[in-house]
């Protein structure tokens, strides 16, 4: 991980001088859809660069665990390794960036990790997920207790409510204390983009978040309606951008739900490079939320390899 952002002062003035040109955005992200995307080995670069990314996830009502271990295995050897061998790719440590559990799995996740010897982070969702709406001393223990049993990174909730009513300093102090719980563990922060009706709230929403002291801004929970959108993630990574022009610090973009192929992993490390540069093409400033993304990810590295496509069932389970 990158160093942390320590947050600003809240800002009002700021926040009110904000319009988000809709159509500006739509537009940009057409163009970015549009963008010839890179072909054979430089596509296959380009997809471990992508399995690199992953927050490889795991967020079902029956993780047990045992899938839990199953997702920390993978995560350790996200493509197989004759295939990596290969392309001469199997000594270079390819994992995913983190595994990312419920807070009562984090200590099998943990437990699995370590029996592996592996130092891999273990991230968890936290504050009430995926509404966000348990009261707040809740939540602030959910964090507590995600950081007790070893999460390294921490991703909360806003309160949907705040922003929806415009309550943004309620919902700066609230992630002030959201960041002091999670002590050490880095914090991402989810904004469920899809409840927030408008550009100018998921960019308010965004600002505030980096404000109060987020190390990373992140779609959605996967589990709105309508979950990680190229339009949306313009916006955020524009907010991303003025922040670190106003304060220097680099704050990380997380899309997430939704993202299951390999070709549109490539569209968002495109839309990565284009908006924010090389610097973010790198674990510690760019994740990619997904479950089943990695599946396809390894199926077209095999298909450069082999010159043909892996039946599911030849692949180890994501």
């Amino acid at each position: 991980m990158s160093a942390r952002n320590p947050g600003t002062d809240f800002d009002l003035e700021w926040l009110s001088k904000v319009r988000v040109n809709t159509q500006a955005v739509l537009k940009r992200a057409q163009h970015i859809q549009g963008l010839k995307l890179p072909k054979k080995q430089w596509q296959t670069a380009w997809l471990l660069k992508a399995a690199s990314c992953i927050d490889l996830t795991t967020l079902a009502g029956d993780d047990t665990p045992s899938n839990v271990h199953r997702l920390c295995v993978k995560a350790i050897q996200p493509v197989r390794y004759d295939l990596l061998r290969r392309m001469d790719m199997h000594d270079k440590g390819l994992t995913t960036a983190a595994v990312c559990v419920y807070p009562s799995r984090v200590a099998d996740a943990v437990r699995s990790l370590k029996a592996a010897n592996s130092c891999l982070p273990v991230a968890s969702v936290a504050t009430g997920f995926p509404a966000g709406q348990t009261p707040l001393e809740t939540r602030l223990q959910e964090v507590r207790m995600a950081v007790r049993d070893g999460a390294t990174e921490i991703d909360i909730v806003i309160n949907r409510t705040l922003a929806l009513t415009g309550q943004w300093e309620v919902m700066y102090r609230e992630i002030v204390q959201f960041r002091e719980a999670c002590g050490d563990a880095h914090m991402k922060t989810i904004l469920a983009t899809g409840d927030l009706g408008t550009f100018t709230n998921i960019y308010k929403a965004s600002m505030v978040a980096m404000m109060a002291g987020s190390d990373f801004i992140k779609t959605s929970t996967g589990k709105e309606a309508v979950n990680a959108t190229y339009p949306v993630a313009i916006v955020m990574v524009r907010a991303i951008r003025d922040y670190f022009l106003r304060t220097g610090h680099k704050v990380g973009f997380k899309p997430a739900g939704g993202i299951r192929t390999a070709q549109e992993a490539l569209v968002w490390l495109t839309l990565i490079k284009e908006e924010l540069g090389n610097d973010w093409l790198h674990p510690h400033l760019f994740r990619l939320g997904a479950s089943s993304l990695l599946a396809d990810i390894e199926r077209q590295v095999y298909h450069h390899v082999t010159g043909q496509y892996a039946a599911y069932h030849e692949q180890p389970m994501a």
